[in-house]
């Protein structure tokens, strides 16, 4: 039987694959209702099987930071899928890519790809613990990893939006080796240093936390974590698989002048593929197999195909001076939006072509106040900008995203859809 609209494909979906996703967020169960199918999707627009166009701001999570299917990526990736999808074997694109992720990065002297951001994050801590020989990771409440089993302790994202933070299957000896603490708190930093001295072997952080919503380092927070992971010997790792190339050439650690040791990398470098990268220091780095002691292998790492569309993104981005545009079209998103919900008791938040609006008057400096955020008039407001052609992301707890393919003309209709939208919601 074909099947032609969301709800059929997602009737028979739930017979196949729990919850009817292969993600959770997908599922829309933040938010309630189905989730719709997407037919295809061209610049800033994506069209339903339903036959529906939306604008949209999720981006595929991210990456689509040229806009969905761009001629060049398209090209690239035929180019290179005609030469054969994958080979186990190395191939130049490889190289290419390490070397310009080197250049776009500085603090990466070395880095090794993989196939996720999950894949990234979890090779970046056991390489900080076997380089530094101890346990114990400070991770941040509300930053995602990944479903790595250790990190996975009061994670965002999908966790988060399905009132879950935490998950099953993890044994708590796993749990036990993560010190969690509040984002934005210098005084439990230093006392989780202070009662874990030198047992710990990395700080890993989202440097701008975009899985609890969006929410932003106070000035010297980063700071004092350079400060205390040298002093110690920790390794401090930026997870910026959701900011790396996309808030500037060389992410959030650019923009706010911190040196990390290793650096987690995804999204945008696959050009809308599956992918993820780490690296860092050279010292650090050695320690990997084959040359170290510490393993880590894929079979599809540095796949072709992913590399030569990760590739054409990247420098179609410097070419075209990508990140100067985005932010041009972040101020006028950030405009539209403060006219929007002007003397209503809502927080809008931005940096780059990153965004978020909290149903919460604020100030959101970390997860505890992300969460004050009113869900349900949340839902009210995503279902009603979806329903009037607007497509954000079905959680409260996602950041959105601009494309150099967003038009004012978009943002705009977005503006006037979100002034609709919230009179609906009851703001």
């Amino acid at each position: 039987m074909v099947t032609q609209n969301s709800h059929e494909l997602f009737t028979e979906a739930l017979r196949h694959i729990p919850g009817g996703v292969n993600s959770p967020v997908r599922a829309f169960r933040g938010v309630g209702g189905e989730p719709f199918f997407v037919a295809e999707a061209e610049g800033s627009h994506i069209l339903t099987v339903d036959g529906e166009e939306l604008i949209d701001y999720v981006g595929t999570w991210g990456p689509a930071i040229l806009g969905h299917a761009p001629d060049s990526v398209i090209a690239a990736v035929c180019g290179a899928a005609s030469r054969g999808l994958s080979f186990g074997i190395p191939n130049p694109y490889e190289v290419e890519m390490a070397r310009t992720i080197k250049d776009l990065v500085p603090s990466i002297e070395k880095v090794r790809m993989v196939n996720s951001g999950t894949e990234a994050t979890m090779s970046a801590v056991r390489l900080a613990r076997g380089f530094t020989k101890r346990d114990k990771v400070i991770k941040f409440e509300g930053c995602y990893h990944g479903h790595v089993d250790s990190l996975l302790v009061k994670a965002g994202s999908g966790a988060l939006t399905h009132g879950t933070p935490d998950s099953a299957g993890i044994p708590s000896a796993f749990a036990d080796l993560t010190i969690t603490v509040p984002f934005n708190d210098p005084a439990a930093v230093r006392q989780a240093f202070a009662a874990n001295k030198g047992e710990i072997a990395a700080v890993i952080l989202e440097p701008v936390p975009a899985n609890a919503g969006l929410y932003l380092p106070e000035p010297g927070f980063l700071e004092l974590l350079r400060s205390l992971c040298t002093e110690s010997g920790t390794v401090l790792i930026f997870d910026e698989v959701m900011t790396g190339f996309r808030l500037s050439p060389g992410g959030a650690q650019e923009i706010y002048g911190i040196v990390p040791d290793l650096t987690t990398l995804g999204k945008i470098i696959g050009g809308g593929l599956p992918v993820g990268a780490f690296g860092g220091r050279a010292d650090i780095m050695d320690h990997l197999s084959p040359d170290g002691p510490v393993y880590q292998a894929g079979t599809l790492s540095g796949n072709p195909v992913a590399m030569a569309a990760g590739l054409t993104q990247l420098n179609e981005l410097v070419a075209r001076g990508g990140w100067s545009e985005l932010e041009r079209l972040g101020n006028l998103m950030e405009e539209g939006v403060r006219e929007a919900i002007a003397g209503k008791p809502l927080t809008f938040q931005r940096i780059g072509s990153m965004f978020c609006l909290y149903f919460h008057p604020g100030p959101v400096r970390n997860l505890a106040e992300a969460k004050l955020a009113d869900r349900e008039k949340f839902a009210r407001f995503f279902h009603a900008a979806l329903d009037r052609g607007v497509y954000f992301a079905p959680s409260q707890f996602e950041a959105g995203f601009l494309s150099l393919a967003h038009t004012p003309e978009d943002i705009e209709e977005t503006r006037r859809v979100m002034v609709e939208a919230l009179a609906v919601a009851g703001i």
